[in-house]
């Protein structure tokens, strides 16, 4: 009885559990497949017709993608070898270069190919090659037939290759040719398939790449308006969305229906707001149907935020004022060179989120995605930067023979690639181009400011402008939406004067020069300093003759409003333009705030006790071990979040320093000056507003090297055959002060199946070590090895080697 009174009811529950699990059976048939093409690969430096399906590549070297042919060496200066006048150095005569490319072999012509399956291939089947990027000059042949070409070394492309697949979907060979020219980069390019390959395959009716586009036109506390809109191939009989918030679970939901574009509109309540404090993220999932099956299933992540630039007040986010505090950095992984990997990318952001940077620009090409996503889930701002040159060259092969015909294609592709990212700020057109100068180059400009925009209204469009009178008369810096300067700080005012109404930003700023490790004496600032020894001071006071030391940055924007703040050059020395030395042995940067084995220099204190005021930085240059300097005047400078500080010298005061707001070097740094060496301890107090000592530090001079000391940056890795952990060797005495002066060799073991050495780098500008090679030489007491894991869960073990001292053991548990 009660079963009738209540059929109704049963019959509207039965029918509700019968759609739910048709709707489940539904979504098991959604076909997309999303496959790395890692490995397998056969590669070669030789060239010839090697695309025919039937060629004999057993004799090629077996590699995995990503993969930079070029990083194993050897260095040797006729690998980049250029007579130029290198015009961003004021250079007007042509003079013979090395190094300017890291002396690496990266010239000449690579073949890959590799065989793969179409899993569940038929007729019905859509399959997609997606080339995250290859460098460069890009040819694709899928069984012995050309599926397309892409020039540009840093751009994302694909190719739809349905047509090109064998009838069962096997054995398919597929063939990549790749060449590099010579002059064709500024600084190291990398060489070969360096970002990831992508199998995608769907059905027939489907999202496209980089398909879906998401706004946010309202962004409140309480509410914020999303809109979607999605693109799919095919007619698709119905198409949902459904918003799934941070924790994964659903917020939203919206259904549309006919072929084309298609537009979702949502209302969030009390959004999480995406910012670099809190990087919330949200997914957008769309489901494709063709009658009642699911034939495809796309995951777009966004972040709800929103982004302003308000004259007389600044940049805002989320409603809240803050000044960028920004890095440049190119796209080499120092000693991993080109080849992408998610891991080194997240040691390198996690080191700049340590030191207070929030934004990161690509300068000057476009990113690899992976780095655009960890910017997403890390909480980091980013300018995304297309081009270096435009239809004018700056390299005898540059990107100015492609310009007219890939520009639009080439923009499209980035802008569509990443305009979901909330990480995505601005998108920077170019940089230091040569018609910044004249009409030419403002049309040029417009050119592309008009796609950013069309293709994506939501962010700022800037460009990083090196000539700040000539740009500000040519009306080229007034149509960007934020001028970009690079440099010239000194006419930030009167560009912010002839721009009313704009703000300013400095999209590459400092250029500081400094090797870790080196001091030199007198301490007093120099533009393009060069010394026998081809090293930088690391007392912070060296620049090039175009730009400046990273107070006069900080005070620029302390002081205006209008100033939204900068992005440095660089966060990490990279691979090429050795400025101020231009030639072997020389071949990697002296700007990076990081070297290139990822330790810090002193700089990276000074920048953390600005852009991080709330944690504690307490840090002494130089070091305490002068053997030869007994007697001598050694300043000493510290770089402390704190007010003031106090130094001592064995003990014995050598005065209370406070920073002086009106100072110059005194604003940011406590100095002394006039300490005389002595061997023993150096000691800093610092003291609080109100007087109070708060912290305290100290180094001492060291004595003879006795043991080897490890510390990784990690203990715990993934069994995915990709994760790393980058372990810092530093030299020390009985006692464990560093030994800053150390430079003997150091050998490299492994033990366990679970992961092998990678790569070592040691700082040295001039090492010619190569880094695959498991024995590199200290550099002022500090080296970085790098170990890789393969697919093996166990326990990994690193030993360090050294004749002259005690070796050092570290063990990793990899899972």
């Amino acid at each position: 009885m009660a079963v009738a009174k209540d059929s109704g009811l049963w019959k509207i529950s039965a029918w509700a559990v019968l759609l739910l699990l048709l709707e489940l059976l539904a979504s098991g048939c959604a076909g997309r497949q999303d496959i790395l093409l890692c490995d397998g690969w056969k590669f070669t430096k030789a060239d010839g017709v090697f695309s025919e399906v039937a060629l004999d590549v057993s004799s090629w070297e077996s590699v995995t993608i990503p993969h930079d042919w070029a990083i194993y060496g050897p260095f040797d200066a006729d690998n980049d070898a250029q007579t130029v006048a290198i015009s961003q150095n004021l250079e007007t005569v042509a003079s013979l270069k090395t190094g300017r490319t890291g002396s690496l072999p990266h010239v000449g012509t690579g073949w890959y190919r590799t065989v793969f399956d179409v899993p569940g291939y038929s007729d019905g089947k859509s399959v997609e090659l997606v080339f995250d990027g290859a460098m460069s000059h890009a040819q694709v042949y899928v069984n012995g037939r050309k599926a397309g070409e892409w020039p540009y070394g840093y751009n994302s492309f694909h190719f739809d290759v349905s047509d090109l697949i064998n009838g069962d979907g096997k054995g398919n060979v597929l063939a990549v040719r790749l060449e590099n020219l010579p002059e064709s980069a500024r600084w190291y390019p990398g060489a070969g398939l360096y970002r990831n390959v992508h199998l995608v395959v769907t059905d027939r009716i489907h999202v496209p790449v980089w398909g879906t586009h998401v706004v946010c036109p309202r962004v409140c506390a309480d509410e914020a308006t999303v809109e979607i809109e999605v693109k799919v191939d095919g007619t698709p009989d119905r198409v949902k969305t459904v918003i799934l918030g941070p924790d994964g679970k659903r917020v939203a939901s919206c259904k549309a229906g006919h072929e084309g574009s298609i537009r979702h509109v949502f209302r969030i309540n009390a959004p999480q707001l995406w910012s670099p404090e809190s990087p919330s993220l949200y997914s957008a999932v769309t489901s494709v149907y063709s009658g009642a099956r699911k034939v495809d299933e796309y995951r777009t992540v966004f972040g709800i935020r929103e982004i302003e630039l308000v004259p007389g007040e600044g940049f805002l986010l989320n409603g809240t004022k803050r000044k960028i505090k920004g890095v440049c950095n190119h796209h080499d992984l120092g000693p991993l060179g080109a080849a992408v990997n998610e891991a080194a990318l997240r040691h390198q952001l996690t080191l700049l989120k340590d030191m207070g940077c929030d934004a990161i620009r690509t300068a000057h090409n476009m990113p690899a995605p992976e780095l655009v996503r960890l910017c997403d889930e890390m909480g980091f701002m980013m300018m995304v930067e297309s081009f270096d040159e435009w239809d004018i060259s700056k390299c005898a092969n540059g990107y100015s023979r492609i310009f007219d015909e890939w520009a639009e294609k080439d923009l499209v592709n980035m802008l569509h690639q990443y305009r979901n990212s909330p990480s995505v700020v601005f998108w920077s057109i170019g940089n230091e181009v040569p018609s910044q100068n004249d009409s030419t180059g403002c049309k040029t400009a417009a050119f592309l400011y008009d796609i950013c925009h069309r293709e994506d209204p939501a962010r700022f469009v800037t460009c990083g402008m090196d000539q700040v009178l000539p740009v500000l008369e040519s009306g080229f810096a007034e149509q960007l939406d934020i001028p970009g300067f690079n440099y010239r700080v000194n006419y930030y005012g009167l560009a912010h004067q002839q721009l009313p109404g704009k703000l300013i930003l400095g999209s590459e700023t400092a250029s500081t020069l400094s090797t870790r490790g080196i001091y030199k004496f007198p301490a007093e600032r120099k533009m393009m300093a060069m010394y026998p020894d081809r090293y930088c001071s690391s007392y912070d006071l060296e620049c090039c003759s175009w730009s400046n030391l990273p107070e006069d940055d900080f005070a620029m924007a302390e002081d205006n409003d209008w100033d939204i703040g900068q992005f440095v050059w660089t966060g990490f020395d990279y691979l090429g333009e050795p400025t101020p030395y231009e030639s072997m042995p020389n071949h990697s940067s002296n700007f990076g705030i990081i070297d290139l084995a990822s330790i810090p220099k002193d700089r990276y204190y000074l920048y953390r006790s600005v852009w991080k005021p709330e944690d504690e930085t307490l840090h002494i240059v130089p070091h305490w071990t002068w053997p030869s300097r007994e007697g001598e005047t050694t300043p000493v400078f510290v770089y402390t979040n704190h007010p003031s500080a106090e130094l001592f010298v064995n003990g014995i005061s050598q005065g209370i320093r406070t920073k002086d707001m009106n100072g110059d070097l005194e604003r940011y740094r406590l100095i002394w000056e006039d300490v005389t060496y002595e061997p023993g301890e150096l000691k800093v107090v610092a003291y609080d507003e109100t007087g109070k000592a708060v912290s305290e530090k100290c180094v001492r001079t060291a004595g003879q090297p006795h043991h080897l000391v490890l510390t990784s940056d990690r203990t715990r890795l993934h069994a995915d055959g990709k994760d790393l952990a980058y372990i810092e060797v530093t030299a020390v005495d009985a006692d464990g002060n560093v030994c800053p002066l150390e430079n003997s060799s150091v050998s490299f073991s492994t033990e366990g199946d679970s992961g092998f050495f990678r790569a070592s780098a040691n700082g040295d500008p001039t090492s010619l070590e190569l880094f695959h090679i498991p024995e590199m030489h200290l550099f002022n007491g500090k080296l970085t090895a790098i170990v890789q894991t393969t697919d093996r869960k166990g326990r990994l073990v690193f030993r360090a080697h050294s004749e002259k001292m005690i070796d050092g053991e570290l063990a990793i548990q990899v899972r």
